[in-house]
């Protein structure tokens, strides 16, 4: 497997910095800031950046990506349905790339934005997924642009995935989300001890990614719209009755959105 770890940018991004050790050659994801990949690289002169990976338009994710390009002439690759800045290959749903000598499959995840893509990389032993900013730890994007039934669909692809997936948002949002996750389940005790062992390693001054989609199937309210305690407080909250799960997963989301 690459190495993967974190480059923290702004207040609190990620950009995620895959490393092929036997090759000395790296890829980025969603570099919103040129700057800590440039001193990343500075601090490893043996090392290239041969790629950049760009899930969705926001400034936030694309803004170091033309100067990167300009530094290092790494080959941008990015979804087909946005403008993204210096792109060399615009990608679709289920188109497969090879990055570092891994097969990656492209997962079109609208919702948060039209042309979001998520990458996967499925391995027998340990698979990962590059989301962006569709599935977080304990939450999901915000509905910048596409619907809840895009984004719910959005989600239950990438919830297809096995049990022991990485997950690699792009936010330290865990902290926020799950004391929504809190508010929506008071009572599950996973969602408790994932309060406690999170504030423990951000107290720490540790990030809390990766997540698997495990942890995430037990303990995110936005895939869990077709539990009964999720949906009951869903209910309870907006004061009716709801029928699908997609409306289960609306009212989640709007719920969040002022919380």
């Amino acid at each position: 497997m690459l190495k993967i770890e974190a480059l923290p940018a702004f207040t609190d991004n990620y950009i995620w910095l895959l490393q092929d050790e036997a090759a000395r050659t790296c890829a980025v994801v969603d570099p919103g800031d040129a700057a800590p990949v440039l001193a990343w690289l500075h601090a490893h002169p043996d090392w290239r950046l041969s790629t950049i990976l760009v899930t969705h338009h926001h400034h936030d994710h694309v803004g170091g990506v033309q100067q990167l390009k300009a530094a290092t002439g790494a080959r941008v690759y990015g979804p087909a349905a946005e403008n993204i800045p210096a792109c060399d290959e615009a990608l679709g749903d289920n188109q497969r790339i090879e990055v570092l000598g891994q097969d990656l499959r492209v997962i079109a995840v609208p919702g948060h934005t039209l042309g979001h893509i998520a990458y996967f990389h499925a391995d027998a032993e340990q698979p990962w997924l590059l989301c962006g900013d569709t599935l977080f730890a304990a939450g999901c994007g915000r509905l910048f642009e596409g619907t809840a039934a895009q984004m719910f669909d959005s989600l239950q692809r990438l919830a297809r995935a096995p049990d022991n997936t990485l997950i690699y948002c792009t936010h330290e949002y865990t902290q926020s989300n799950l004391r929504f996750a809190q508010a929506v389940e008071p009572n599950n005790p996973e969602i408790a001890e994932r309060v406690r062992e999170v504030a423990q390693w951000r107290a720490a001054d540790r990030i809390s990614l990766p997540t698997t989609l495990e942890i995430e199937r037990a303990t995110n309210p936005f895939l869990r719209s077709a539990i009964p305690a999720v949906r009951e407080a869903a209910e309870q909250h907006c004061g009716s009755r709801l029928g699908s799960d997609v409306e289960v997963f609306a009212t989640l989301r709007a719920w969040k959105d002022r919380f």
